[in-house]
This record gives structure tokens, sequence and C-alpha cells, in this order.
């Protein structure tokens, strides 16, 4: 089992960037695959990131590419959500999420396929 804990949100202005980090705590962090999600007043939790527990693959929405990029530190149990040139259609609280897999190339991009959630952290870009 594992516990996330995300943290790096805030209120910004259109067009700068924002970090957030995902803390997992919990044995074999490595083996997990993980993603960001996000969910808006009123929407659905949408797919952002996904990224292998290796790293070494990765996926994005379409609206985020080239904004957004994932990453993750297996030695430090923590995975990363890069976003530049924020836009106020980026506002919505960010959820990190995990999903313990023997896969190490998998990419999980829908909510279902996730088993473990973080609480979430609040982004807000103001126009």
């Amino acid at each position: 089992q594992v516990q996330l804990v995300e943290s790096g949100g805030g209120l910004v202005q259109a067009g700068v960037s924002l970090s957030l980090s995902c803390a997992a705590s919990g044995r074999t962090f490595s083996r997990y695959a993980m993603g960001w999600f996000r969910q808006a007043p009123g929407k659905e939790r949408e797919f952002v990131a996904g990224i292998s527990w290796s790293g070494g693959k990765k996926y994005y929405r379409d609206s985020v590419k080239g904004r957004f990029t994932i990453s993750r530190d297996n030695t430090k149990n923590t995975m990363y959500l890069q976003m530049n040139s924020l836009k106020p259609e980026d506002t919505a609280i960010y959820y990190c999420a995990a999903k313990g897999t023997t896969d190490w190339s998998i990419v999980l991009t829908t909510r279902y396929e996730y088993d473990y959630w973080g609480q979430g952290t609040q982004v807000t870009v103001s126009s």
C-alpha cells in the first residue's frame, strides 16, 4: 500500500509556471505507475499526465502537451508535474494517483485504473 501527498499548488497569473510534487510513502514506490489528474468545479476528474514506474514512458492529455512535464525520482519516492505557460482553464484541484504493477513500461490514463489517490492540491490561474 502507498500513501500519497500532493504539494505545490497555489494562485498564479496566466503565463507563469508552477511545480507540483507528490510524495509517496510505503514500499516499492518504484513499482507503481503514477499519474496526475485534475478536477475543475462541476466537471469530471480528468487525466493530465501519466508515467511508467521506470520513468521511461510518459503520456499527456493534448491540452497540456508542450506545457506540462511529468517526472519522478524513485530514490526520493516523489513524482513531479512541472506546469509552464499556465492558462485559466488549468484551474482545478490536482490529484496524484498510483497503481502497483509488474509492467515497467505501462502508463495508465484513466481514473478507474488507479488504486491510490492523494487528497489534492488547488491550482488557480487568474487571467
